[in-house]
């Protein structure tokens, strides 16, 4: 029978790796990450899973033993957080290159300098284009469910590409919530058996890894992972549909979540645990009358492009609030993506784009609504106030923008 505990982010995907038991798990400790790997390892000591735990000397040393344990046939794993996946820059390629079903959770956190423990999304983000499919999370019952999931995605003989679980570093990790885990039998059940469609162990199949490629057929190799990336939605969506019925579960499976969007005419756009003060925002403009909406992006990597544009197409305005700064491009990250899913459209809305929360910096729903009434005003005025903003920056700093 599911249980409902009261759990943080950590402790909720450390029960869905137990249940999940792969065979190899790196780890290597990084805040606010190490509580995961701490409860994921206690559940080992208690005798609850038969992984074996590699500890390691560093993330890159991590995400290396982890692509030598998976090109070897086993279901393999690790998680990290901000400097820590920066160090494993080189291997996150060569973990997509070789098409290997990694999952990884990320506890999203501030990339140094200055020094930073506390979540922002500048880590996941400056790994973007690194051949990974990325699923954000909401809440720590989203983190649970979303990596019960991209075992499933990723594993698929269609899509064999790794993927990165986010959940925001100590919002999510570190908060305490209830959190509902599902029965273990029905989830080992969900998640199935690995079996791999190629290892290095297979005498009778042999093949090749990290061999010198030059450029008769690196162009090629390069090309032939958008296979599996671009197989990926579909499967996301069936992976989803089949979670839901197994275990009828409430949270966002499809690639985003349109909160009242059915006849909106302004709407704001997030990622992450924001999403909660984002409601609370279109909830109060609903009730002034304003027409919002929400859209809770879940799925990142690869971007659905198609599916955003049709939704955004129709509005009068849209403010798309992003957690990360893409230095020297136009605003943010998700910012990017939908100014570029939009163009050809005849008619696209009034946008906007506004960063906040980096190192953790607060966001509450008055920020949001501060964007959302300045949104409503440029599209009255036909011109926004500022091409890029800043929420909750101090009021005695002007910026370059």
């Amino acid at each position: 029978m599911p249980e409902r505990m009261a759990l943080t982010g950590n402790e909720a995907v450390a029960h869905a790796m137990r249940q999940i038991n792969p065979d190899t798990m790196a780890a290597y400790p990084i805040t606010p990450q190490t509580a995961m790997m701490q409860k994921f390892a206690d559940f080992a000591a208690d005798g609850l899973i038969d992984t074996d735990i590699v500890l390691v000397e560093s993330e890159h040393s991590a995400m290396s033993a982890t692509v030598g344990a998976a090109a070897a046939g086993a279901r393999s794993m690790t998680a990290t957080a901000a400097c820590g996946l920066a160090l494993m820059w080189e291997i996150l390629y060569i973990a997509s290159s070789y098409r290997l079903p990694i999952v990884m959770p990320v506890v999203n956190r501030a990339l140094s300098g200055p020094i930073n423990i506390q979540g922002d999304h500048s880590d996941t983000m400056g790994t973007r284009d690194a051949g990974w499919i990325h699923l954000f999370s909401e809440n720590a019952q989203e983190a649970y469910e979303n990596t019960l999931q991209a075992i499933r995605i990723a594993e698929h003989p269609d899509v064999l590409t790794p993927a990165m679980v986010t959940l925001d570093g100590f919002i999510i990790s570190h908060g305490v919530e209830t959190v509902t885990i599902y029965d273990d039998a029905k989830a080992k059940k969900f998640v199935g058996e690995y079996n791999p469609r190629y290892t290095l162990l297979d005498a009778n199949h042999p093949m090749t890894l990290g061999a010198l490629d030059f450029s008769d057929f690196y162009f090629e190799h390069k090309v032939s992972q958008l296979d599996g990336m671009m197989a990926s939605p579909q499967v996301v969506l069936d992976v989803g549909k089949e979670f839901k019925e197994t275990f009828g579960g409430e949270e966002c499976y499809e690639f985003f979540e349109a909160y009242k969007m059915d006849d909106a005419e302004y709407a704001v756009v997030v990622l992450g645990s924001t999403a909660g003060a984002a409601r609370m925002v279109v909830d109060d403009l609903r009730g002034r009358g304003v027409k919002a909406g929400m859209i809770k992006i879940r799925m990142f990597r690869p971007f659905p492009y198609q599916e955003i544009a049709k939704l955004i197409s129709p509005l009068k305005g849209c403010t798309i609030l992003d957690r990360s700064i893409a230095y020297g491009g136009d605003g943010g990250p998700v910012h990017i993506e939908i100014r570029s899913a939009l163009y050809g459209y005849n008619s696209v809305p009034m946008l906007t784009n506004y960063i906040y929360g980096l190192g953790g910096k607060p966001i509450e729903p008055e920020h949001i609504m501060s964007a959302m009434n300045e949104l409503q005003e440029a599209v009255k005025t036909g011109t926004p106030k500022r091409r890029i903003g800043f929420l909750n920056l101090k009021e005695d700093y002007v910026p370059a923008v």
